[in-house]
């Protein structure tokens, strides 16, 4: 007993001559956390300005204390979940109709149904959508190059609708196409003879690649732990897609409001020993600038870290600009030094089917931290260049079939009527009094808001009910259209609908009460964000709801 006593003295002394260590550990510790913040806090305030940042912050901080009611409250979550449900059950009553009788394929038929009938179902279906776009009253959306070269992209997929270049010793054909896809459109960017690239599945998943090779690569080469990419607002959603899958934090950078491109002094001061890349649009999806993408380029190179130009929209509008007769103030491409990727969709200006981009880099080196490799799978070394595994032969055949159709003096033809399209539209715009530009777009794409405050909105709404289908924008509430060859001829007919809809709200501001306002009215008008995500979810459940 005597012996216990004594060890328990000798340990409870040990651990009092600890104390100052313990007590100097701590406050290492806590020290290396408060810098950690308080650098977080200066860099947000450095980059946003004070105001900004202390918005955000409450901003923040409201939503805390929003989703900590919600949780530990009794019924408050099941209030806002009451109510939630309503305005779901709303969408997806718009989106799931059905007529009286109307057959519902719920699970296999017992019997398989013969061509014949096939044939009619697929006109039924394809009826349910009307075709309305052919009239032009679509923002983007639909890039139809004719029904020529829709005719073309058909053959092209019934000749290779089986093939899969996963297996290219199956399928020589498609990687034969594949390579010359990326050879044309890496010479359409003056790529240089180490250049290099990908096909992938669209827009989205040519940028995701991009932050994974560069995350990767950064990771290898420098040992960056904690990744960081700083990229303007109006990036593309990709990149907070890419931020969510990759754990690469997302640093992004308030624009010039005047010019609406970002701002170059504030990607000076986010750029850290962590920032694996910057990244600029050309143009941007929702206002279609133009960032300052020589000085971002220069600024990376002298950084020492990867470039990448979004020209996924203007991919095939962009290089023919010139011989168009609508040349740019500087080039995007990979003339400027410090440009290590470009991604292009090859399915909108080039008139490709849908799900075909391209992702460009400067060297191989890049492009092999884009690729996943497993040498010790049981069933065998497997490799994929992009996401996927599997892929259809049958839409590198179609944008392959496309490409080589149309050529240069197609693609510059193209560029040249759509670009006077967008031109018209932009000065209609201007001579409105009622309405302003967003930034001094250049490209394909005019956003244009209301001067008078809550106006916009309205005037998407009322635009809707003539059928044009514009895409609406935030922060600042504005609306778009992307030009396409089948604006060309509904040019006139969008500025006479938009005076004819403003007028209509000048004697009463309640006519535009609809859709579009009460969605987006709402959303800027909720402090809770994550409302705005459940409902907005309940629509994408509605997407496959029978």
């Amino acid at each position: 007993m005597a012996t216990n006593l004594q060890s328990l003295n000798q340990a409870l002394s040990r651990l009092t001559d600890r104390t100052p260590l313990i007590t100097l550990a701590k406050n290492i510790i806590f020290l290396v956390i408060f810098k950690r913040y308080l650098s977080s806090v200066v860099s947000t305030v450095l980059l946003k300005g004070p105001l900004r940042a202390v918005r955000d912050y409450v901003r923040a901080i409201l939503q805390f204390l929003i989703t900590y009611t919600r949780r530990y409250v009794p019924g408050a979550n099941a209030l806002v979940n009451t109510e939630v449900e309503k305005h779901v059950k709303s969408i997806q009553k718009k989106m799931v109709v059905y007529a009286p009788g109307e057959t519902i394929y719920r699970e296999l038929p017992k019997k398989g149904l013969s061509d014949e009938t096939v044939r009619q179902e697929l006109v039924r279906y394809q009826s349910m959508g009307g075709e309305e776009w052919k009239d032009g009253k679509v923002s983007g959306a639909v890039y139809h190059g004719g029904n020529e070269v829709s005719a073309l992209i058909t053959e092209a997929f019934g000749r290779f609708c089986i093939t899969n270049p996963l297996h290219p010793e199956i399928f020589p054909g498609v990687r034969r196409m594949e390579a010359e896809v990326l050879s044309m459109v890496l010479r359409m960017y003056n790529a240089p003879s180490t250049a290099c690239g990908s096909m992938t599945s669209g827009g989205t998943e040519s940028l995701l690649m991009a932050v994974k090779a560069y995350r990767d690569m950064a990771r290898a080469t420098r040992g960056v732990t904690s990744p960081e990419m700083v990229v303007p607002v109006t990036m593309h959603a990709a990149f907070d897609k890419a931020e969510s899958y990759f754990g690469v934090k997302l640093v992004h950078v308030p624009i010039d409001q005047k010019s609406g491109k970002v701002n170059i002094e504030k990607v000076k001061r986010a750029i850290n020993r962590n920032t694996i890349m910057l990244a600029g649009s050309a143009p941007n999806f929702p206002h279609g600038i133009i960032d300052d993408i020589p000085t971002l380029a220069a600024l990376a190179k002298k950084h020492k870290i990867g470039m990448h130009v979004d020209c996924c929209l203007g991919g095939f509008i962009v290089p023919f600009m010139e011989k168009a007769g609508f040349p740019l103030e500087h080039p995007v491409d990979f003339r400027l030094d410090g440009v290590t990727s470009v991604s292009v969709d090859t399915h909108k200006y080039g008139f490709a089917p849908k799900g075909s981009s391209v992702i460009m880099y400067r060297s191989k080196e890049i492009r092999d931290y884009q690729y996943f490799v497993t040498t010790d799978w049981p069933g065998g070394i497997y490799a994929s260049p992009s996401i996927a595994g599997s892929r259809p032969g049958a839409l590198i055949a179609g944008c392959w079939a496309a490409l080589v159709h149309f050529g240069e003096e197609g693609y510059v033809e193209s560029t040249r009527q759509i670009m006077t399209t967008a031109r018209k539209i932009k000065q209609g715009i201007k001579a409105i009094p009622e309405l302003h530009l967003i930034g001094d777009p250049i490209s394909s794409v005019v956003a244009f808001s209301a001067q008078t405050q809550g106006r916009t909105y309205g005037l998407a709404d009322l635009l809707s009910r003539k059928h044009w289908h514009l895409n609406v924008l935030q922060h600042p509430p504005a609306i778009h259209v992307a030009c396409t060859m089948l604006t060309v001829n509904a040019a006139d007919t969008l500025i006479s609908d938009v005076k004819e809809a403003l007028e209509v709200l000048k004697k009463d501001p309640a006519a535009g009460n609809g859709d579009v306002a009460a969605i987006y009215g709402t959303a800027a008008s909720v402090p809770d964000r994550s409302i705005v995500a459940d409902v907005t979810k309940g629509f994408l459940d509605a997407l496959t709801m029978l």
